[in-house]
């Protein structure tokens, strides 16, 4: 490449005094290029910084503050969504350099990468997923590489599955699923991908766990709860999820005594297919008032006048939200400063979007553990995020109501408040 090559031979002058002419230069002549060849003059020229900082002078500087002295450089190839570019990494005759802008990828974005290079090297991939690869900044890929970025990636991904829950109770509950595509036996097919999240005893969201399943059986469902509550999960009170087949046999079985919130605005969309679709617009304003009610008493109120006043035009409609009360309105057991996070999947639901922004990108899976293992990174990423943004509930609020006992989560929150 041809910065590189000026790099090598006057990487001092390249990075101060050529760096904008070959900018304007590109940006003129419309190179298709000039993306790539831009990243690398500006890699460059970070370089050259940060190696004139450790030794403690500029190429060519005497100074009495300097440590050591550059000794040549070595290739390095540098994978970016611009291209692979061919950088010149200065060395050191005493101690070494490794520059700051090569720091590992984020654990989504080397999943996502392993997923495409899987893909390709099973025969999955067609010409869009080679195009994929060369739009990560791959030239070529090998056997060996992906061994060995899914192996390092499995570690982390299993770990963060599987490690105990320990900061219960967890009282709120969210469960939802989306669909992938993945080949299996020749084939492809269609697998459900679940995930949990709840909120800690400190107010903060966790993702719990995810699992890969055929159909949303209750055999499916049950035996992921399970699994969460073998991994310490406890002290749920309520479950908010879509109703997913077999999925409220299995809330029942595994959490004795917890209420199932079904999510409103699933609830909303099934419902409004029982209207005519001019008047869907009449009967979701409608509906939406029962949740604005300032009390639990008003909610099953206004739920009451709201079916009356359905009943005449809209019966069948009317007959289904009379039905569903218990489960829609399951929410107005809890403190009214958790209504909004718990009636509805929606925060799940946005977390599902951005899980499907990355899985898009991949399109087929050539088998289960890759989805596992993007998805599993992406989740990772949001737990983490999670643990340092603020709390989602405020932690005084979780405080356990009057006659039920105290959970050691909770006896710390309690002195805490005191």
């Amino acid at each position: 490449m041809r910065v590189a090559h000026l790099a090598q031979h006057r990487p001092a002058e390249l990075a101060v005094g050529e760096q904008p002419q070959l900018l304007r230069k590109q940006a003129a002549g419309g190179d298709l290029d000039f993306l790539r060849e831009a990243v690398a003059v500006l890699a460059e020229a970070v370089m050259e910084a940060e190696v004139a900082a450790q030794i403690g002078a500029g190429h060519g500087e005497r100074s009495p503050e300097r440590t050591t002295w550059r000794n040549g450089y070595r290739p390095r190839r540098w994978d970016t969504r611009a291209g692979t570019i061919e950088l010149q990494i200065p060395k050191l005759r005493q101690g070494s350099y490794f520059p700051a802008l090569l720091e590992p990828r984020r654990r989504a974005e080397r999943a996502l990468l392993a997923v495409v290079q899987q893909a390709y090297v099973e025969g999955v991939s067609t010409r869009r997923v080679d195009d994929l690869v060369r739009s990560l900044g791959c030239e070529g890929i090998s056997k060996s590489q992906v061994s060995r970025i899914c192996s390092e990636l499995d570690e982390v991904v299993e770990s963060f599955l599987g490690r105990p829950l320990d900061s219960g109770p967890y009282r709120y509950l969210w469960l939802d699923a989306l669909t992938q595509r993945v080949r299996e036996e020749g084939r492809i097919q269609q697998v459900s991908v679940v995930v949990a999240t709840a909120v800690n005893a400190d107010g903060k969201r966790e993702v719990l766990g995810i699992d890969v399943g055929t159909s949303e059986d209750g055999a499916f469902w049950l035996a992921f709860l399970r699994g969460l509550v073998a991994r310490g999960l406890s002290g749920v009170e309520l479950v908010t999820s879509d109703a997913h087949q077999g999925l409220r046999e299995a809330i029942g079985t595994v959490f004795g005594g917890a209420s199932w919130q079904r999510c409103r605005t699933h609830f909303m969309r099934n419902l409004l297919t029982r209207v005519p679709k001019s008047a869907e617009g009449l009967v979701a304003t409608t509906v939406r008032t029962i949740f604005q009610q300032p009390s639990a008493a008003e909610v099953h109120a206004q739920h009451a006048r709201v079916v009356e006043q359905l009943e005449e035009r809209f019966p069948e409609a009317a007959a289904m939200l009379e039905e569903a009360a218990p489960e829609v309105l399951a929410f107005t057991a809890c403190p009214l400063a958790h209504w909004r996070q718990v009636w509805s999947n929606n925060p799940l639901e946005r977390l599902n979007r951005e899980i499907r922004r990355r899985t898009d990108v991949v399109g087929i899976f050539p088998n289960r553990a890759a989805v596992v293992r993007l998805v599993g990174a992406v989740l990772a990423e949001q737990h983490d995020e999670w643990a340092v943004a603020r709390r989602y509930m405020a932690a005084v609020t979780l405080l356990p109501p009057p006659g039920r006992e105290v959970t050691s989560g909770e006896e710390v929150l309690l002195q805490a408040a005191s």
